[in-house]
């Protein structure tokens, strides 16, 4: 019988473990491999795939994957790293995951199952070995390949002698952004795809109160922008924190962590609309091009979906004509009734009792005009859901009635529209209790739009009631990296207080309840995560310093009634602990 062939090629071989694995395994091994499974899900198989990777096999705390070019595994490798300095921000370092990634081009044998042998592997898995925690080592033959085609410093390591590999290896270090250590003011690390941030267009109508009319032109710009899974985008409530501020480009694409910045204008006169707008790289302040749109206020959908094309298309070439076909759409052809939904969307960003209820009467407003309106019908549901969180419920078996309609017809009339599911998921699952269903809705939004800052913190908040604890803090670390700058943020934060609390984290718990806090001090769900992980930390001085404020804004707060408060629980068992640190804070029975 002759031998069977040997199939060989050449390959670019990613290697990766988690250092320190043991230690963290012996801690908490049950907590390790679920925050692994999270991460796995949420960041690394999304980069491989993103890269156009193929994992070859898992080895416990281990990975090794096939990669068509070393450029490919190289920046699945700086998106992985890159995420991984977020998720461990705030981490004490004994309880931070950090991989360390070798990367190689050589030939290597594949065996019938799919499996890769031989030297090319054997060197990634060497060059894994020397990386620093939280960094990439690549061989000489993988740093020629790619030398001039990314951006990152790359350092000369010289000739290492590999354990059982025959002659020494020129290596090489791929250096990435500041630890989890560095100051806090450290700007955030460029991504590994086209960034953008669009600023507020001024309102050149000579009309205060047309400005809803620009703000609402540049919020379905950025969700334009946003659907483009090959584009990183912040979010709006983060942009806007320069709406009327005198800005440095440069300053902004520092702060954001992009690479590029959109401004323009918006002049709506009688019947006509004319939107200006200019893209400029932040890095070296050149206008990438300024360009002008004009039309009648009737087609204002399509000289938005002009802008979003002229923008795609300077920064992002290589997208497909259909992409940017899937990103158009015309929410409402009645324009009375968009009209209404931009004016609720302008009180609703005030996140006031009397904003809330503004928003809730135009969102209203537009169902009349226009009953297929999705869009309007989320907005809706997700007023309730403010109103649930933030104690202004009237009538609860009413509210949740109301808002389980809307979001039932939301999903209904708008089930391929982000933002829609985001809305609808966030109100269903805390509002309605139903957390399964809500859950489902917001994963589906998050692979409609990975951009959306509003899905990630509805689907940390979500996740911390459901249990999934770790997947909460990730997806709190990812909605903060979208919105850096969001008023809103104080939303984030307050779930990942919890999600720490809940995971029995006190001392992480407290100090971002507390930043919650600070940003919105009558933000009571987040007062009763401070005061719960104050007086779980052993910090009673300071849990009776928020329980006291809870009872100012709520004097009827009991524990007795608290579950009322917060309806959404799936585990009998967290709710018991979180009453529990509530009553060692000094909260009445």
């Amino acid at each position: 019988m002759a031998p069977a062939r040997i199939e060989r090629k050449l390959a670019a071989i990613l290697a990766a473990d988690v250092a320190g694995y043991s230690r963290l395994a012996g801690a908490d091994e049950e907590r390790t491999l679920a925050r692994l499974r999270a991460l796995r899900g949420d960041l690394i198989d999304p980069a491989i795939a993103a890269h156009h990777g193929r994992v070859v096999k898992r080895t416990g705390d281990g990975i090794l994957i096939e990669f068509r070019s070393v450029v490919d595994a190289v920046r699945a490798a700086i998106e992985v790293q890159s995420g991984m300095v977020e998720r461990n921000a705030g981490l004490p370092p004994e309880r931070r995951i950090e991989f360390r990634i070798g990367i190689h081009i050589g030939d290597v044998i594949e065996e019938a199952d799919g499996d890769l042998m031989g030297d090319g592997v054997n060197i990634a898995a060497r060059l894994e070995g020397i990386a620093e925690p939280g960094g990439i080592s690549l061989s000489e033959d993988a740093y020629r390949q790619v030398r001039d085609k990314i951006s990152a410093t790359i350092i000369d390591l010289g000739d290492r002698q590999l354990k059982n590999i025959a002659r020494p290896v020129r290596a090489y270090k791929v250096e990435l952004s500041a630890s989890p250590d560095a100051p806090k003011n450290a700007p955030p690390p460029l991504p590994d795809k086209p960034s953008i941030a669009v600023l507020p267009f001024q309102n050149m109508s000579g009309d205060p109160e047309q400005e809803y009319f620009a703000d609402g032109m540049v919020e379905d710009i950025i969700t334009a922008l946003s659907r483009f899974r090959q584009l990183f985008v912040i979010a709006r409530n983060s942009t806007f924190s320069y709406k009327a501020r005198a800005m440095d480009v440069k300053q902004v694409g520092r702060e954001f962590g992009v690479r590029y910045v959109l401004e323009g204008s918006v002049r709506k006169a009688g019947n006509r609309v004319r939107i200006t707008g200019q893209l400029i790289d932040t890095e070296t302040g050149t206008h990438l091009w300024a360009d002008r749109f004009e039309g009648a206020l009737e087609d204002v959908f399509d000289l938005q979906d002009q802008v979003t094309a002229r923008v795609v298309g300077a920064i992002a070439p290589k997208l497909e004509q259909a992409e940017i076909e899937r990103a158009k759409r015309k929410p409402t052809e009645s324009l009375d009734a968009y009209d209404y939904y931009l004016r609720g969307l302008a009180s609703l960003y005030r996140w006031t009792k009397e904003g809330v209820a503004e928003a809730l009467r135009m969102s209203y407003k537009a169902i009349e005009i226009d009953p297929d309106f999705a869009s309007a019908y989320g907005v809706a549901a997700w007023c309730y859901f403010l109103r649930t969180l933030s104690g202004w419920m009237l009538d609860r078996r009413q509210e949740v009635a109301e808002t389980t309609r809307l979001a039932a017809k939301a999903i209904e009339l708008g089930n391929d529209d982000a933002v829609v599911l985001s809305f609808s998921g966030g109100a269903l699952g805390y509002v309605g209790g139903d957390l399964e269903t809500g859950i489902a809705l917001i994963d589906q939004a998050l692979v409609l739009n990975p951009n959306l800052a509003t899905a990630w913190s509805a689907s940390a908040m979500l996740r911390a009631f459901n249990g999934d604890l770790d997947v909460a803090i990730d997806h709190s670390a990812r909605a903060v990296r979208l919105s850096p700058l969001d008023p809103l943020a104080f939303l984030t934060y307050s779930v990942a207080g919890l999600a720490h609390l809940l995971a029995g984290h006190y001392d992480e718990a407290w100090p971002v309840a507390e930043k919650a806090c600070r940003e919105r001090p009558n933000f009571l769900s987040a007062i009763r995560v401070a005061a719960a992980s104050n007086a779980m930390a052993g910090r009673p001085d300071e849990a009776g310093r928020f329980i006291a404020r809870a009872l100012q804004l709520d004097p009827e707060l009991r524990i007795s009634n608290l579950k009322d408060r917060i309806p959404a629980w799936r585990r009998q068992q967290d709710f018991a602990n979180y009453a529990a640190a509530l009553r060692k804070a000094g909260l009445p029975e």
